[in-house]
C-alpha cells in the first residue's frame, strides 16, 4: 500500500522550523554537557538576540556542567550583551552549569519546582610529569578561589561559608536554593516568568 496524504506518518517538525520559532521567541536551549561547542552555539544565539532586539532572552537551562571555561565563556557573554538575560533552570544545575546560571542578578533566576542544584569546587585529572600536575593543581586552585567569589557574590553568602559549602557535593532542592540565595523564586507556568 502507497502511503496518501490521508494515511502517511506524521512528520516530526524540520529543525529549522523549531530553531526558527525558538529564535522569535527568544528562547536559547542549553541542555547536556557543557563544551566548547556548547559554548559555541549558546554565545552565537544570545549574540544573534540581542542583535535583534533589547528585549529579554529567556535561557533554559539543564546541565550536570561540565568544561568550566565553556561555562565561563557563556557567562561573561550573558552579562557582556546588552539585552537581559533571564535564566529558568530545570531538571538539574550543577557545577559549570551553576556558574552560568549565576551569570544574571537573583530577580532573573527563576527555577521549575523539580530542579535540583549542586555547587562543587572544579575538579581535575592531572597527569604527567611532576611539574605539569603542580601546575595544574595550582590552576585548579584559582579556579576554586575564582568560583567561590562569584557564588558568595551572587547569593550574598560570606566567602569563607562558600568555600567550606564546596569542599563537597552540595546539592540543594529548589526551595533550599531560594534559601541559600542561589534561586530567586520558583515558577511552574511560563505566565510566571514576568510576574513579579
Amino acid at each position: 500500500m502507497h502511503a496518501t496524504p490521508e494515511n502517511a506518518p506524521a512528520q516530526a517538525p524540520r529543525p529549522n522550523f523549531l530553531e526558527e520559532k525558538t529564535f522569535k521567541s527568544r528562547t536559547v536551549l542549553v541542555f547536556g554537557t557543557i563544551t566548547d561547542t556548547t559554548a559555541q552555539d549558546t554565545v552565537r544565539q544570545l549574540i544573534a538576540l540581542s542583535a535583534d532586539s533589547k528585549e529579554p532572552i529567556d535561557l533554559l537551562l539543564s546541565s550536570p556542567g561540565g568544561h568550566l571555561e565553556s561555562g565561563d565563556a557563556i557567562h561573561d557573554v550573558i552579562r557582556f550583551i546588552e539585552a537581559p538575560v533571564n535564566i529558568i533552570g530545570t531538571g538539574w544545575v550543577g557545577s559549570a552549569a551553576t556558574h552560568i546560571y549565576l551569570a544574571v542578578p537573583r530577580e532573573r533566576r527563576v527555577c521549575l519546582p523539580h530542579t535540583r542544584f549542586l555547587i562543587h569546587q572544579p575538579s581535575g585529572g592531572a597527569g604527567g610529569q611532576a611539574t605539569d600536575i603542580a601546575i595544574q593543581a595550582r590552576e585548579i586552585v584559582k579556579a576554586r578561589e575564582r568560583i567561590a567569589r562569584v557564588i558568595a557574590r551572587e547569593t550574598g553568602k560570606p566567602l569563607d561559608e562558600v568555600q567550606s559549602d564546596i569542599e563537597r557535593d552540595r546539592w540543594m532542592s529548589a526551595e533550599e536554593a531560594i534559601e541559600y540565595g542561589l534561586v530567586g523564586r520558583v515558577i511552574e507556568r511560563q505566565s510566571d516568568l514576568h510576574k513579579k
